[in-house]
């Protein structure tokens, strides 16, 4: 493609292949000489699954160990398990293996089989494809020869890598100054990878001294918080509330990543507040639908900052794992800035899991 390097050529691919799968049709991912056709587990139905099936043979559903475990077939420490689909497993079946919101209206039939299979970069891609597509980590799978005629395909490598090349692909498209309740200088600089993707905000506060540490805050966005006001998280307060600390502060950055649902996505973020209405916790319900606790990698936010010309910050908030996740891709912390609300009775709770299961300084 004239003026595009083969890295960005890559991640579109990865992109189409992506959106593919949240139309509900089948994708090829490819690892060398073994290729893998795929089909989203949330959108198996009677239409799909036999488009699937008349290109397929042998097919297996693809799960995260974390999903595997919560349905009592986990792998041998493999980051995805092969399950096998016998013959009673109709499309309904597949769709509630992937979602456990389903799980009291849908009971699933089970039990269930693991195949004998450590993971090899075709799973483990195959099922990062379908993060890439926002989609419930579950895929139907069958081994094919090569390429399927009318299917694309895509590397699997590329999949696997897709998270540091949009990173590294980062750039300004845009800069609009946009006065803000509780910060009226403020400017709104947007990065988008080149390959386009997903676009991350930095709003830039004043004018901050970037010879000295900026004072900062990496803030995943939150629909459900910061625009509607939900009372399940306090993501809404601390947005506003660092906005203002900024200020007040003399100016710096926030950035505003688009990881709503610690990465996970919108759709799946609601999930798992279903799963909470049964009495799962914050962590539980995440690994319940086959995430990991916190999908969430730093390296866009530290590439954004590396953009603004901010090379040290001093970072707003309560998880030592940001710290650790700017440190890793060349953002020194030079200090940890506490960042906290006081609790209300809809997310007590979420703010004590916080603390006692996933390292939060409250």
């Amino acid at each position: 493609m004239t003026g595009m390097d083969d890295s960005e050529h890559k991640q579109i691919l990865v992109a189409r292949a992506a959106d593919e799968l949240r139309r509900g049709l089948p994708v090829v991912v490819k690892d060398g000489s073994k290729s893998l056709l795929l089909l989203a587990a949330e959108y198996a139905n009677t239409s799909s699954l036999g488009l699937f099936d008349d290109m397929a043979s042998d097919s297996f559903i693809l799960l995260t160990n974390n999903r595997a475990m919560a349905l009592k077939v986990p792998g041998e420490d493999w980051p995805v398990v092969r399950i096998e689909r016998p013959s009673w497993m109709q499309a309904a079946d597949i769709v509630a293996m992937a979602d456990p919101t389903l799980d009291l209206s849908t009971p699933l039939k089970g039990p269930f089989r693991r195949r004998n299979h450590p993971a090899e970069d075709n799973d483990v891609a195959a099922v990062k494809l379908a993060k890439v597509a926002y989609l419930l980590p579950a895929v139907v799978a069958s081994e094919v020869e090569g390429d399927v005629p009318g299917v694309p395909t895509v590397d699997a490598v590329d999949i696997l890598a897709t998270d540091i090349e949009q990173a590294r692909q980062l750039r300004q498209v845009a800069d609009a100054r946009v006065p803000l309740a509780g910060a009226e200088n403020a400017r709104l600089v947007a990065f988008r990878p080149l390959s386009g993707g997903v676009e991350h905000i930095a709003i830039v506060i004043g004018d901050p001294d970037r010879s000295k540490p900026v004072l900062m805050r990496v803030h995943s966005e939150c629909f459900t918080g910061d625009l509607l006001g939900s009372l399940k998280c306090d993501c809404g307060e601390q947005l506003r509330g660092a906005i203002k600390h900024i200020n007040d502060a003399g100016g710096g950055v926030l950035l505003y990543m688009a990881q709503e649902g610690r990465g996970i996505g919108l759709i799946s973020k609601l999930k798992a507040y279903t799963l909470q209405d049964q009495g799962y916790d914050t962590v539980d319900s995440n690994t319940h639908l086959g995430f990991e606790v916190d999908e969430r990698m730093f390296a866009p936010a530290a590439e954004m900052l590396k953009g603004l010309g901010i090379a040290s910050v001093r970072l707003m908030t309560n998880n030592p794992l940001k710290v650790e996740g700017l440190e890793c891709f060349g953002i020194k912390v030079a200090e940890r800035v506490a960042h906290s609300f006081p609790p209300n009775p809809h997310n007590e709770r979420y703010l004590q899991i916080k603390k006692s299961r996933t390292g939060h300084i409250l």
